[in-house]
């Protein structure tokens, strides 16, 4: 009875492994037209296989009909973490010509110059990018489309290489950590006992474009003992394969961990697998991002007589990034003309200061114009938007009070009686004073 319901458990998990996730995705295949243009023309992917049979697709060209074999499942890993209301990834294909690794620290991968027979033939390079993931998958398409029963062309995946964090924000000061997995295997059964058992040498390159600029971060062979470039900017990859089984498939990690993030680190980042005669790219952005803080001065209170403009408002935006995007608005709330409204007056923003961790400040500035009795209890607030902070931003505030009109308060009354008490104390303090006195000069005189 125990193997009966472990194949059962095993039957449903495969089951819901399997339907998970879209059936198809939508592509472009881009190629090169000729003077320095492109064309593109539909293509599509098939993932899995419904009840019905292979859906027929004569919108488009057999060899661009793709029904994939993902023997590492990496593929179908990726979409069982797809979102249902997510939109559709963005999907791209072209041609793909394996090469020779072009960086110098990269040459151990491919002692012999030349590319071996297993490579040869016909490869596709599909890129997806979605908020959810992106990533890069080399396909070994068959030479011929086949016929079960619609026309279709069977294609393994290679080589894929996959990010679960696109695009990531962190906080101004903070790690960052990127995420790449990939997973590969080889293209023939030749080309499997061709190598030595377990899985292939492989380089991982991690550089960073930003403002047109290019960067390499860190490059790493595990493995081959090669001389690398130094790490920059204290940059670590977790760069290892996570089996060892002899044929593959196998399944690998190079995830990146950036301590401390600074602003001049935000931008797109390239990840880059290379194997043997092979290459498997994707791209990430890092932004970096800091909230501001807002306070309003002066504070608690403003003070004006009717008819009398208030005091200017300061209103302090401290150590936010980035700069851009940044708006500061002024509101009356309460008053006569009711809860909420635009606040009058001159307003202008100060110079942006620039601080040492690549934060800035700055300061709105508010000249109110004359108020009247009416607005007495209204309150005068600094709202901030930044894409750092909520929809509804942040804000600051000061109550208006106007010269002759308020009351005496609760703190007033207590100050009062605390002022009364204390001088009721003084007064009996003087009396038992004179008092003493008094009685000191009746005994002196009675001595005498």
């Amino acid at each position: 009875m125990k193997p009966l319901s472990l194949l059962l458990a095993l039957a449903l998990g495969l089951g819901t492994a399997v339907s998970a996730g879209p059936a198809v995705i939508e592509c472009w295949f881009v190629e090169d037209a000729g003077g320095g243009r492109l064309a593109k023309r539909p293509a599509a992917l098939l993932l899995r296989q419904g009840p019905g049979g292979l859906p027929p697709r004569p919108d488009l060209d057999p060899e661009l009909y793709l029904k994939v074999h993902d023997p590492a499942g990496a593929l179908q890993a990726a979409f069982r973490r797809y979102p249902r209301n997510a939109p559709a990834p963005h999907c791209e294909m072209s041609r793909y010509v394996p090469l020779l690794a072009s960086a110098n620290w990269a040459k151990g991968l491919t002692p012999d110059q030349s590319c071996p027979r297993a490579v040869d033939g016909t490869w596709l390079m599909v890129s997806m990018s979605s908020p959810v993931f992106s990533l890069s998958i080399l396909l070994r398409p068959q030479s011929e489309p086949q016929r079960e029963p619609a026309l279709v062309t069977i294609a393994t995946a290679v080589l894929t290489v996959l990010t679960h964090t696109p695009t990531t924000r962190i906080q101004l000061g903070q790690d960052a950590l990127l995420d790449l997995s990939f997973a590969y295997m080889p293209p023939t059964p030749e080309a499997t006992t061709s190598l030595a058992p377990g899985p292939p040498p492989f380089g991982l390159e991690w550089r960073r474009q930003h403002q047109g600029k290019g960067h390499l971060l860190l490059a790493a062979t595990p493995g081959l003992g090669e001389q690398m470039p130094a790490a920059q900017e204290g940059a670590v990859a977790f760069a290892a394969w996570d089996d060892n089984e002899p044929w593959g498939p196998w399944t690998g990690n190079g995830t990146l961990w950036l301590p401390a993030v600074r602003p001049f680190q935000e931008g797109a980042y390239l990840a880059t697998i290379h194997l043997p005669y092979l290459q498997g790219q994707v791209t990430l952005e890092l932004a970096v991002q800091k909230p501001p803080k807002v306070s309003l001065m002066p504070a608690p209170l403003v003070w004006a007589a009717p008819g009398e403009a208030p005091p200017e408002l300061l209103c302090l935006v401290s150590h936010f990034y980035p700069s851009e995007g940044l708006e500061v608005e002024w509101e009356l709330r309460g008053g006569p003309e009711g809860s909420f409204q635009k606040a009058k007056g001159q307003r202008w923003l100060s110079a942006l200061h620039h601080h040492s961790d690549g934060s800035v400040s700055l300061s709105g500035h508010l000249q109110p114009p004359p108020v009247t009795s009416a607005q007495h209890g209204a309150r005068y607030a600094c709202r901030v938007h930044h894409p750092s902070l909520p929809a509804l931003g942040r804000s600051a505030e000061v109550t208006l009070e106007v010269a002759g009109l308020s009351g005496p308060s609760l703190e007033d009354g207590v100050g009062l009686f605390l002022s009364a008490f204390l001088l009721l104390g003084l007064f009996k303090a003087l009396g038992w004073a004179a008092a003493y006195l008094s009685t000191s000069k009746e005994s002196k005189k009675k001595a005498q």
